[in-house]
Order: structure tokens, then sequence, then C-alpha cells
């Protein structure tokens, strides 16, 4: 398996040359898929993880076993950098601390660790909370002292933006810089111009959130990269498509009793086997 090391260098690589693209994994099946369709590196979704392995809402209800799982899972099929998701660090300083030793063992490269109350809230949500400035502090600098590879990208996200407003998020990341975050993730900014605006606040490693029916303005990628941004993910998009083509299907199997009228909109047996790498002689699809 590639190691969380070798990613991790793969990825400082990657932002020192542009910004990168990361969909949303929510299986190691749709991950193996990213990398096939030429993505350089995959993100996992805190909410795709509670929402797809565990059938909850994202409200803090995972466990880190239940990451680390979801984590050994994709990283043993796939090569690219990966950055997690890891919530509010799964509780204080010392449990960011092994967060990170765990995460980091099972092959991620990367994580983000949030500033909100436990439970947290969508990003994207109403009635958020933000813990002290020097709890979440601590939190990182524990956090950052656990890295085995200084690769290791370590990313404070704030949700100060929704809560206390735009000067607050960024009194909270340049706090969040100096206790030893490598990069900042602005949660739910609401317009180009603030975007453009917390890149010439905060220049640092950027991360922006191009979730959909949020807050956030549909940008492209290469939007985000000319104001300063080196990394921008897709977190739920995949999940989306999926579960809205699930449905369809569940309701014309239902309707028509077969499933040969879906048979055009499926993936066939010998590409599902071809992206699993799975040599077998099939005679049909």
């Amino acid at each position: 398996m590639t190691t969380s090391a070798q990613r991790s260098a793969v990825l400082r690589g990657l932002i020192s040359r542009g910004v990168v693209m990361l969909p949303g994994a929510y299986n190691a099946l749709s991950a193996r898929m990213i990398e096939r369709e030429g993505f350089s590196a995959i993100y996992l979704s805190g909410a795709v993880l509670a929402n797809s392995v565990g059938g909850a809402a994202d409200i803090g209800l995972m466990t880190l076993s239940e990451a680390r799982d979801h984590a050994d899972h994709i990283a043993s099929v796939t090569t690219v950098p990966i950055i997690m998701d890891a919530d509010t660090g799964f509780g204080g300083p010392e449990n960011a601390a092994r967060t990170v030793q765990v995460l980091e063992a099972a092959g991620v490269s990367g994580i983000h660790l949030e500033d909100q109350e436990f439970p947290k809230r969508c990003g994207h949500l109403e009635g958020k909370r933000l813990v002290p400035q020097e709890e979440f502090c601590a939190k990182i600098a524990a956090a950052a002292a656990a890295k085995t590879s200084r690769d290791f990208l370590l990313i404070a996200r704030t949700d100060a933006r929704g809560v206390a407003g735009y000067d607050e998020a960024v009194r909270r990341a340049h706090a969040y810089l100096k206790a030893g975050a490598d990069g900042i993730f602005p949660e739910a900014l609401e317009s180009r111009e603030e975007f453009e605006r917390f890149a010439r606040d905060v220049p640092t490693v950027l991360l922006a959130n191009m979730t959909e029916f949020g807050k956030t303005p549909y940008l492209t990628a290469d939007e985000f990269g000319r104001m300063g941004y080196k990394l921008v993910i897709f977190p739920v998009t995949l999940q989306r498509v999926a579960m809205k083509a699930t449905e369809e299907a569940l309701r014309t199997l239902r309707a028509e009793h077969s499933q040969k009228s879906l048979l055009n909109r499926m993936q066939t047996r010998r590409e599902l086997y071809d992206l699993l790498g799975y040599e077998v002689e099939t005679a049909k699809p």
C-alpha cells in the first residue's frame, strides 16, 4: 500500500504547482474510479461517512474507529493523496493527537479539524456554535505535534464566518496557523468577493469547499485557483448523484417489475471487473 508519507509528499508537490481538485469518495469502489478517471487526490467527507457508511445525519455520531476503517478501505485500493474530514478531532487535544496518529497510519495524507462545539453541525446550516479560540489552538498544537511526517497536511477549519462574522474567521485563522496548522479551511464563505478577500487576508494553503445547495456560490476550481486557493473539495457530489440514480432505478424497478429498461444506464459487468482489476473471462457484459 502507498504510505501516508508518500502520499503526503505527493500532495505537497501538487499544491506547490497549482490548484488540486478533490472529489469526495463515498466508498472504496468510488475511490478507485476517482483515481482511474485522472484525479490527483481524493477527499473523504465526514458527512459522507455519516450518511453512506452510518446511514445517519452529519452530527458527530461516527467514531474514530469507523473513520479509520473507512480510510483504510480506500487507501488500500488507491495510490493518490487523501485528505480526510476529521470533524472536531473526536474529543479534546489528546484525542486530536490520536486522530492524527490513527489516520496517518491508515494512509491518509492530510486532515482538517474544525472549531465547532460538539455535537457539530453541517457547516452550511444555521445554529453552529464555536469553541473558544484558545481551546481550539490547543487542539491544533497537539495534532501538529503528533504528525509523523512533516508533509502530513494539518488544516484548521473555521466555521466563524456563519457564527461571528468574516473578521472573526480571519482572526481565528491567523491564530490557528500560529498554533501549528499547515493551512486553513474557511467554511461557508458566501460570495466570490469574500473568497478573494480571505485569500488576501490569510496568505497560506487554503481549502475551498465547493459543496452543493449551500451558502457558497458555484465557482470552478480554476477560479478558486486564480484567487490563491490550493485545494478545492467536492465532498458530497458523487454521493448525491449516486443516490439520485438509485432512487430513480428503484422507482423504475417497482413500476416495471424489471430492470431491463435500466441496462443502458448501468455500469456493465465488464466495466466493473476492469475497474476492480479482476481478470476473468466473460462471455457477456
